[in-house]
């Protein structure tokens, strides 16, 4: 992985934040393109937002990107470019939490501070039998002190990348292969038969459901209408088509609806359902049931101050969330 092979801080910093809630393989991708399109924080700090959720898109959790944007900003306009060199001074950049400041504290500076992430509570509990949940406030505490028991003060850095690499690679999630490893003699939960039940994580997520239906305007000379989506909620700052938000809708409801009478007052229309059964769309604390209705029309009437008319070709320009990146793919190619 390249981002073992350096100590420059910025690099380190832009891998622990694409790796955040994303497996190595899907993240290796996007850390090279970063990378490349910005080879040092005042590259990535003089780019726009949207360039910055383009290159971000299809990562999800889009406020990692967001807060990447504005700390590059930060560390380019308030530090001369120059990263916090400790522990502590390095929480203090937005987006940078313990996980990702003892990583580069360790890697980049030496400092002897260990990185707890999934794998290492994975380690850890199974390794000494710890019942404890990890995301509870006494988990936490009870992991983290036993951890910088455990580190190498000498080679914080070899030794953090060494316990993550030995849980992603060894003591899996699922299925570790216990009869190769070579702490079995001395592990808990392989003694008390406890591997599938370690670690303990309280389960507190309650999945709300959510009825997307975005209406895809489709005029004679090949444009459509996108709008941004503001607020603090999902995908904030990406792009999307008119949403009418609401289980139970039918092309009627549409017709009616004041979203699409806004846009359409009294042109001549033709909505088209362009299928019969929703996408499905998981994010970790919601499922959104999706639904894209085509309205054929020549000229839209009026539109909204956040919404655009652009070209067809123009539409795969602008950062938009997976889902919608997906649809447009198909659909804008073949028509």
């Amino acid at each position: 992985m390249p981002w073992r092979k350096t100590k420059n801080p910025y690099h380190i910093w832009l891998s622990e934040i694409i790796l955040q809630q994303t497996r190595v393989a899907q993240g290796l991708p996007y850390y090279m393109s970063f990378t490349e399109t910005f080879p040092t924080v005042f590259d990535l700090a003089n780019a726009s937002e949207e360039k910055v959720l383009k290159l971000w898109q299809g990562l999800g959790y889009y406020s990692r990107a967001r807060n990447l944007h504005a700390t590059a900003k930060y560390v380019a306009n308030n530090l001369n470019g120059v990263f916090p060199s400790t522990y502590k001074d390095l929480l203090h950049l937005k987006g940078v939490g313990d996980y990702t400041a003892s990583a580069i504290a360790s890697i980049c500076y030496t400092e002897a501070v260990p990185v707890v992430d999934g794998n290492v509570y994975r380690v850890l509990s199974r390794y000494f039998g710890i019942h404890t949940p990890i995301n509870s406030t006494k988990g936490v505490k009870e992991f983290k002190e036993l951890a910088i028991t455990l580190m190498d003060h000498k080679e914080p850095a070899e030794y953090n990348q060494a316990i993550m690499e030995f849980g992603a690679l060894q003591c899996k999630p699922k299925r570790p292969d216990c009869i190769i490893c070579p702490l079995q003699d001395s592990c808990e939960a392989l003694k008390n038969g406890k591997i599938e039940v370690l670690p303990v994580k309280i389960k507190k997520l309650k999945i709300k459901k959510r009825y997307f239906n975005y209406l895809v305007f489709f005029t004679k000379d090949k444009k459509t209408i996108i709008q941004q989506r503001v607020g603090n909620g999902i995908w904030k700052g990406l792009y999307e088509f008119p949403l009418i938000e609401s289980d139970n809708i039918d092309t009627d409801t549409i017709a009616s609806h004041a979203v699409f009478r806004e846009i359409i007052k009294n042109k001549e229309y033709e909505i088209i359902p362009h299928q019969e059964i929703p996408i499905v769309h998981k994010l970790s604390h919601q499922h959104l049931y999706t639904r894209f209705y085509i309205i054929k029309l020549d000229t839209p009437s009026k539109i909204s101050q956040n919404q655009k008319i652009v070209n067809h070709e123009e539409i795969c320009t602008y950062p938009v969330p997976i889902l919608l990146g997906n649809f447009i793919d198909v659909f804008f190619q073949k028509n």
